[in-house]
């Protein structure tokens, strides 16, 4: 199954906490701080990999983190840095917000290597809290919080033209011979069940990439069958082109079967129906004596600007008329491929530093509390004068204080932390 779509979490590295220690050494009274740094944590990082064409691997490994810095030593040793994580993604990936579906960052065009997630710098040891009034700091900074989301990636192919038409009608047999691609190629209906992308080389180096769109039916714009699926793939080409079978030995008729398709891309996307194309009148070589479908096909077709190439894909016969036309076409053609502009931008959440403030009207106090609270009030001593003057800075610092006043706290209020109380003087 062509794998174009998965849903995976994502979790750059937590910051290491800084070091709360004292020098320690022999004929050396009241040594200073010495407690060294956290270390970085690891990004997370979406490289393209030309080599990729599909998002196998991400359907079935759903949970990705990036190392986490190690925390700060003694001796003004400095934590390990965080593993940086690589995903590599083939080229044309969205990355989507789960929840909103906003795009975070499409890796086309100059999109090659992004970070997407940044790992939480390490907190600060303790040495770096040294002051001539507070020479012995017992508290060091908290490592930042990692980043965690939860992310859709789509994959939307990167081709310059796009075969689309009924199944059975040769388009990947005309992706074969025009191309270095090779699709599996069977007469039966739906034998393609994944897009196809060929390099089309051509001289002077004007190539082009050309997609074998698999085969679309009627209400696919609404998802009937793998309607969705497919069609997402037409979005980023510059054109198309109408494969219809001209001798109508499936029993169709082309001139239906061509507005029935622009139907459907319309119904997904009115966009398309804007982009440039053509028909390559296909089969040309099974047409019988008696009937002149070419004549009826430019007859509807012409008049509104379009050219019809007849073609046999099996026999090569108009096939190098069809490959000038697109290359003519492509080259009056000044938009470049579309790459679809960022909506979001991940910002470093509370994670494992969260904290809440609410007002107990119970017992008519206000409770500040959370993971970050819990931590910072483990490595400071309240009850000494340097460290209650840590403990209102990080409250300031935090933005704990804004929101007490937010609530409408007043002068002589009591603030609730974990068993401490303290009255509030503004």
């Amino acid at each position: 199954m062509f794998a174009d779509r998965a849903r995976i979490y994502i979790r750059s590295g937590k910051g290491g906490d800084g070091h709360v220690s004292f020098r320690r050494e022999k004929y050396v009274a009241n040594g200073g701080p010495d407690g060294g740094d956290g270390g970085r944590g690891g990004d997370v990082i979406v490289e393209v990999d030309d080599g990729m064409n599909m998002l196998t691997n991400y359907r079935h490994v759903r949970k990705y983190s990036a190392g986490d810095g190690e925390n700060g030593g003694k001796r003004n040793c400095k934590g390990k840095s965080g593993n940086d994580i690589v995903l590599k993604v083939p080229a044309g990936t969205i990355f989507k917000e789960a929840e909103s579906g906003k795009v975070i960052v499409d890796m086309s065009g100059d999109n090659r290597r992004v970070v997407l997630l940044k790992g939480g710098l390490g907190g600060n040891g303790n040495q770096h809290y040294a002051t001539p009034k507070m020479q012995a700091p017992k508290y060091a900074q908290p490592g930042q919080p990692a980043m965690e989301l939860t992310v859709d990636l789509e994959l939307k192919v990167i081709a310059d033209v796009g075969l689309v038409g009924y199944p059975n009608v040769g388009k990947s047999t005309l992706l074969s011979v025009v191309s270095n691609a090779r699709p599996e190629i069977a007469n039966y209906h739906f034998t393609t069940i994944s897009p196809h992308l060929g390099v089309v080389d051509l001289d002077g180096g004007a190539g082009f990439v050309m997609a074998d769109i698999p085969g679309l039916i009627e209400g696919a714009a609404e998802g009937v069958g793998l309607g969705h699926d497919f069609l997402r793939h037409i979005e980023r080409t510059r054109m198309l082109v109408h494969v219809v079978d001209a001798s109508g030995s499936e029993g169709r008729d082309p001139v239906e079967d061509i507005y029935a398709i622009n139907k459907e891309l319309e119904a997904y996307d009115k966009e398309l129906t804007n982009r440039p194309w053509i028909i390559a009148a296909n089969k040309i070589d099974a047409i019988t004596p008696d009937s002149d479908p070419i004549k009826l096909l430019r007859k509807e077709f012409e008049p509104q600007g379009v050219d019809v190439i007849p073609i046999s894909a099996a026999t090569r016969e108009g096939v190098d008329e069809l490959i000038g036309r697109i290359r003519y076409m492509l080259s009056q053609i000044k938009t470049g491929t579309l790459c679809y502009e960022s909506e979001y931008t991940p910002t470093r959440g509370d994670g494992d530093g969260a904290y809440t403030v609410y007002h107990d009207d119970k017992d008519n106090v206000y409770v500040v509390e959370g993971p970050r609270i819990e931590k910072m009030l483990g490595y400071t001593n309240l009850d000494s004068e340097k460290g209650f003057t840590f403990f209102q800075k990080f409250m300031d610092e935090n933005g704990i204080l804004d929101e007490l006043k937010g609530l409408g706290i007043q002068e002589g209020d009591t603030v609730r932390l974990y068993g401490w109380e303290f009255e509030y003087l503004p």
